[in-house]
Parts: structure tokens; sequence; C-alpha cells
């Protein structure tokens, strides 16, 4: 079970962070934010990253291994880093529509799954 929510908790600290880096650039593009100052910008994505940081470490400590987790350092990373291209991806196609997904994006994800694949091979 350890693994199940190390996963779960790393898929939605990925949306957050994806809003955290990102989601001003779509309110730039609604016009909610174009006149903010930048400084503004940054603690809006902070208060967001907040978020995200208080899934990712819990999901770090409680799947790594040497807490009884499953997970060794490497393969925490590489998941998390699967779910986080994979999170970016979906949101990126909802939510900016003018982001056509290429087959060299496809290749990518293969390689990114293969990853994963050697990452966790014996």
């Amino acid at each position: 079970m350890k693994g199940f929510w190390t996963v779960l908790m790393l898929v939605f600290s990925n949306v957050f962070m994806t809003f955290a880096w990102y989601g001003h650039l779509k309110l730039q593009e609604m016009k909610i934010s174009t006149g903010w100052p930048l400084i503004l910008i940054i603690l809006f994505s902070w208060g967001i990253a907040f978020f995200e940081y208080c899934l990712t470490v819990p999901a770090n400590r409680i799947g790594f291994l040497g807490n009884g987790g499953p997970f060794n350092l490497l393969q925490l990373k590489v998941i998390q880093e699967v779910i986080s291209l994979t999170i970016f991806t979906i949101i990126v196609t909802f939510l900016f529509k003018g982001q056509p997904i290429q087959w060299n994006h496809f290749a990518a994800f293969i390689c990114l799954v293969l990853a994963v694949f050697f990452v966790f091979l014996k």
C-alpha cells in the first residue's frame, strides 16, 4: 500500500506543480493577470506550490526504501518524472489548445516508460 499512496500523492502533487509553474500563463492568456507585477505572479505560484510540497515530501518519505517503502531514490525520481510529464501533457492538452501532441512526443513517452522499466530491472 505504501507504493500506491506514494504514486497517488505524487500524481496530485504534480497537478499542483503544473498549475504553479504554468497556470499563470493560462491566466495571462485569459487576460486575468496581464497587469500583475512579476512579484505577484511569483507569490501566486508559490502559494500553489506550497500544496505540491505538502504532498511531494510525504510521498517521498513514505515511498523511500530507507523508511520502509518500496522504492529506492532512483526509482522515486524516475516515477516522479514520468508522472510529471504525463500530468503536464494532460493539462496542456486541455488548457492550452494550441499545443498539439506530435509523434515525437509519443516517442519520448515511450522512452520514459522504458526508463521506468529499466530502473526497476534487477
